[in-house]
C-alpha cells in the first residue's frame, strides 16, 4: 500500500466529503487505496461489529446446523465448537490485521492483488473475488433455506407434527423470501445502521431466554436435566463414518455459523473511523460467537432428549424445534421459533447488504459478467447498489433449485458458503506470508510479533475446513442421493472462472481499477518495489 495519497487523489474525494458522504480521515484512506468514495459512511464501530454478529446470530445459527452435530453426540456437538471456535478465531485476528490497514469493500481480493508476486496478482485476485462473492450467494441461500424451514416447522408444530412440507413448498417459501429481503434491503438503506443496533439487542435477548427457559422449562415439567458426564462426555454416531470422523464433521456446525465475520470487511466503506471499526466488528463478533455459542450448547446438551436420534430425525423438520417442545411445550416452543424467526429474517438481511457491497465493488473492477450495469449506486434510492442486490437475487433463486431434490443436496448450500470463503479468506493472508515481506504497513489494530504464527495457523485451518467442507454427512460409501455438491458447483465456478480468466479477462483485468487519479504513478512504483521482493519468499511480517 502506498505510503501517501497523492494531491490529485485527495482532492478527488473532497466531494465525498462535501456530499456528507464521509470524513476526511476515511475518504483520504480510501483514495490510497485508489477509490473515490462513493458510499455514504454511516455505520459505527459498534454498528459494523453488529453487522457481523446479527448475520452469525447465534442461536438461529446454532438451530440451523444442528443437524451437522448432533449425529456426534452432546460432547461431539460441545467440544467440536469449542475447538473450531478457537481455530476461527485466528481466521478472525489474521484478516483483522489486513482489515485495518487497507479497509475497502472489496477487501479480499483487493489485498490478494496487492500481496501476491506479479506474476500471480492478477489471476489469484480474480478467483479469490469470484470465490467470495459465490460465498455470500452461498451463505444467502443457506439463511434463507433454513428460515424456510423454520416457517414450516412452526406449521407442523401447530399442526401437532401431522404436517409435513413438500421440496416444491420449502422451495415456494424460499423464494419469497429472497424476493422480500431484496426489498427491504433496497428500500431501507438509511434505517439499515439502527436496524444492526437493534439486532445485537434482540440476539443477546434470545440467548440470555433460552439459557434460562430451556432448564426451568425442563424442570417445571417435571423431568431432570442431564448429568455433566452425559452433557460433556459422551459421544454418539448416528452417521454411517467412523466415530472419530462423525466427531471431526461436527466442526462443520461453528464452521457455517462463524463464519461472516468478514461481512465487516464489505461495509468497510460505509463505516466511520474504518481502520479500527472494521477489525474490532471482526474480533468481537468471532469472539463473542466462540464464547456465547458453547454456553448455548451446553444448555441444550443439558436438556435435550437423551434419544439423540429421535432429536435429528424430528417430526418437526428441526432438531431445534423438538428441543424447544421437549422443554417448553407447544405454545413455549412456537414463541421461541417465532423469536428466531424474526432474527433469521434480519441475518439474511444483513447477509444481502454485505453481500451486494461486495459484488458491487467487484463490478466497480470491472470482473463481473455486466460489470458496466451491476457497479451502478442508485442516488435517488440512497446510495445504494440496488442492482447488484437484483443480481444477487437472481442467482440466489437458481441455486435454490437444489431443494427440490432433497435435504441432502440442499445441504450443499451450506457447504458452497464454506468451500467459497475459505479460499476467498486463505488466499490473501498466504498471499501476505510468502510475499509480504516489506509490504504490508500495519493500521490501527495490528497483532505484532504474534502476526504471522496466527496467519499460519489460520491457513493451516482454512485448509482444512476446505477439504472437510466437501464431505458428505453419510459415508464413507454415499449413494448419488446422499452425495455432498459441493464439489460440483464450486468446481463448475472455479473452473468457469478460470476458463473466463485465461481465454478473454486476462487481456483487460489487471487488477483492482483506480477511480481516482494519480494512483496508477503510485502502483507502478509499488510493482517495481515487488520485482526486488520477489526472489524472497516466506518473508517475515
Amino acid at each position: 500500500m502506498a505510503a501517501k495519497a497523492s494531491p490529485t487523489a485527495v482532492s478527488a474525494n473532497s466531494g465525498a466529503e462535501e456530499a456528507g458522504l464521509s470524513d476526511p480521515g476515511d475518504s483520504q484512506l480510501l483514495a490510497k487505496m485508489g477509490y473515490k468514495q462513493e458510499l455514504r459512511r454511516q455505520y459505527s464501530t459498534v454498528q459494523i461489529f453488529a453487522v457481523a454478529f446479527s448475520i452469525m446470530g447465534l442461536v438461529p445459527s446454532i438451530a440451523s446446523t444442528l443437524s451437522f452435530s448432533l449425529p456426534a453426540g452432546p460432547a461431539g456437538m460441545i467440544w467440536g465448537w469449542f475447538t473450531a471456535s478457537i481455530l476461527i478465531f485466528f481466521v478472525g485476528l489474521a484478516l483483522a490485521d489486513m482489515a485495518s490497514a487497507m479497509p475497502t469493500a472489496g477487501g479480499l481480493y483487493w489485498w490478494t492483488h496487492y500481496f501476491a508476486g506479479k506474476k500471480y496478482k492478477n489471476v489469484l485476485s480474480f478467483l479469490v473475488g469470484y470465490s467470495n462473492t459465490l460465498g455470500l450467494i452461498g451463505g444467502i441461500c443457506s439463511v434463507d433455506y433454513t428460515l424456510a424451514l423454520m416457517i414450516l416447522a412452526c406449521v407442523s408444530i401447530t399442526r401437532d407434527g401431522t404436517y409435513s412440507a413438500s421440496n416444491g413448498t420449502i422451495y415456494g417459501v424460499y423464494v419469497g423470501l429472497i424476493l422480500v429481503h431484496a426489498v427491504v434491503s433496497v428500500y431501507s438503506g438509511p434505517i439499515m445502521p439502527r436496524i444492526q443496533t437493534f439486532c445485537i439487542f434482540i440476539n443477546i435477548a434470545i440467548i440470555i431466554a433460552t439459557v434460562i427457559a430451556l432448564p426451568v422449562g425442563k424442570v417445571t415439567r417435571g423431568e431432570s436435566l442431564n448429568a455433566g458426564t452425559w452433557v460433556f462426555g459422551h459421544v454418539d454416531n448416528e452417521s454411517t463414518w467412523p466415530t472419530g470422523w462423525n466427531f471431526i464433521l461436527a466442526f462443520l456446525a461453528p464452521i457455517w455459523s462463524i463464519g461472516f465475520f468478514d461481512s465487516c470487511v464489505h461495509m468497510s466503506e460505509e463505516a466511520l473511523h474504518a481502520a479500527k471499526a472494521v477489525p474490532l466488528g471482526i474480533i468481537w463478533s468471532s469472539g463473542c460467537a466462540c464464547v456465547f455459542g458453547f454456553l448455548v450448547l451446553s444448555i441444550i446438551a443439558a436438556v435435550m432428549n437423551q434419544d439423540v436420534n429421535a432429536t435429528i430425525n424430528s417430526v418437526f423438520g428441526q432438531p431445534m424445534a423438538q428441543i424447544y417442545y421437549d422443554a417448553l411445550g407447544k405454545k413455549g416452543a412456537l414463541g421461541f421459533m417465532g423469536v428466531l424467526i424474526v432474527i433469521q429474517f434480519l441475518i439474511g438481511l444483513s447477509l444481502i447488504t454485505a453481500a451486494s457491497r461486495q459484488a458491487w465493488a467487484f463490478s466497480r473492477d470491472g470482473a463481473l459478467p455486466f460489470s458496466n450495469y451491476f457497479r451502478h449506486v442508485s442516488h435517488r434510492i440512497r446510495y445504494q447498489p440496488v442492482r447488484a442486490i437484483c443480481g444477487l437475487v437472481a442467482v440466489s433463486i437458481v441455486f435454490g433449485l437444489l431443494c427440490l431434490i432433497n435435504s441432502v443436496a440442499a445441504n450443499a448450500l451450506f457447504s458452497l458458503f464454506v468451500a467459497s470463503n475459505y479460499v476467498a479468506w486463505a488466499t490473501p493472508i498466504l498471499c501476505r506470508l510468502i510475499w509480504g515481506k516489506e509490504r504490508f504497513r500495519p493500521g490501527e489494530f495490528y497483532t505484532g510479533f504474534m502476526s504471522r504464527p496466527i496467519a499460519i495457523v489460520a491457513v493451516l485451518w482454512l485448509a482444512f475446513g476446505l477439504m472437510l467442507s466437501m464431505f458428505p454427512t453419510t459415508g464413507p460409501n454415499p449413494s448419488p442421493s446422499d452425495m455432498n455438491y459441493t464439489i460440483v458447483i464450486n468446481g463448475f465456478v472455479w473452473v468457469a472462472c478460470m476458463t473466463y480468466y485465461f481465454l478473454f479477462a486476462r487481456k483487460w483485468y489487471t487488477g483492482p481499477k483506480m477511480t481516482v487519479d494519480g494512483v496508477e504513478e503510485e502502483r507502478t512504483e509499488s510493482e517495481t518495489e515487488e520485482k526486488r521482493d520477489e526472489a524472497h519468499t516466506g518473508a517475515s511480517y
